[in-house]
């Protein structure tokens, strides 16, 4: 991914910038890239809000709809956040229970970037009724770590 002076990567550079890229068919045919963090010595919360994510309900084949939080406290790594919208996109087409798609970004964004700490919101939209939310995080937040609300009201209407 994109070197920064006297970083040491080895990381080729970002790829999908700046460029017209088509949609992920998949998640796993999804490409996530990462860029060196610029202050790695640093305590600090980055978050990416993702207000429409979709998947497939896997039975019925009918949308499911969720407002996605996700925090992290990096290391050495910052997730490319159109790498990130890409991969995201890439549930549209994949059919999986709510708990699934929260957990399993959570651990693709874990294991891609290994995080000081990373913490996880899905606000999905109820279906049937009964509005399921999925929350995750690796452990313990970093004392020193100021942590907002992730801004999303409980529900009533999502509006």
């Amino acid at each position: 991914m994109a070197r920064r002076k006297g970083s040491g990567s080895a990381e080729p550079p970002v790829s999908l910038l700046g460029k017209e890229v088509a949609w992920p068919q998949s998640p796993e045919a999804a490409t996530l890239e990462r860029v060196p963090n610029p202050h790695p010595d640093k305590t600090y919360l980055a978050r990416f809000t993702a207000p429409e994510f979709t998947s497939l309900c896997p039975v019925t084949g009918q949308p499911d709809f969720a407002h996605l939080v996700i925090d992290y406290v990096p290391r050495k790594w910052l997730v490319e956040s159109k790498s990130l919208k890409l991969y995201l996109g890439s549930f549209r087409n994949h059919g999986a229970f709510h708990e699934d798609c929260t957990i399993a970004i959570a651990d693709r964004l874990v294991q891609f970037l290994s995080p000081r700490w990373l913490r996880i919101g899905g606000y999905w939209y109820p279906r049937g009724g009964i509005p399921i939310d999925v929350f995750w995080q690796t452990g313990k937040p970093p004392a020193e770590l100021w942590i907002p609300d992730q801004g999303v009201a409980a529900y009533r209407g999502r509006g």
